[in-house]
């Protein structure tokens, strides 16, 4: 009866760490693998620094949707795969690889956890020689 109610306890403490391991809105990931702006948008802050390909813009949550539009539009999305994500304090982040028609992308997105939620606050998206 002991070694049972030890091992329910383990699992339950396995379960809910691995719940709050959780460091990324599960609708970011879902939105860069099905390539929608406007689902990404939801996680977005007010505002949202983006370098894609080296170009640096600080832009409001409009501005960041449409050029994100822009990209999901010239480089049609295969899949997306995270490769390393992670979340200390009140910030987070995913690294994945964007697989494309035009060839794969190397996707950095960090979090700052505003208002007891995670929000986008830099996309950083550059080519992969792969």
């Amino acid at each position: 009866m002991n070694k049972r109610v030890v091992l329910l306890l383990t699992g339950l403490l396995i379960w809910v760490s691995s719940l709050s391991a959780q460091d990324a809105p599960v609708g970011v990931i879902s939105a860069f693998k099905e390539g929608n702006s406007q689902e990404l948008n939801k996680y977005l802050g007010d505002k949202v620094d983006l370098i894609i390909q080296n170009k640096t813009t600080h832009a409001d949550k409009r501005t960041a949707e449409g050029t994100m539009a822009a990209f999901f539009s010239n480089h049609k999305v295969g899949n997306f795969n995270v490769n390393h994500q992670g979340k200390r304090d009140e910030s987070g982040f995913i690294v994945g690889t964007l697989t494309t028609a035009n060839g794969n992308f190397r996707v950095n997105c960090f979090f700052r956890k505003v208002q007891n939620q995670y929000v986008i606050h830099q996309i950083r998206i550059d080519k992969t020689n792969e």
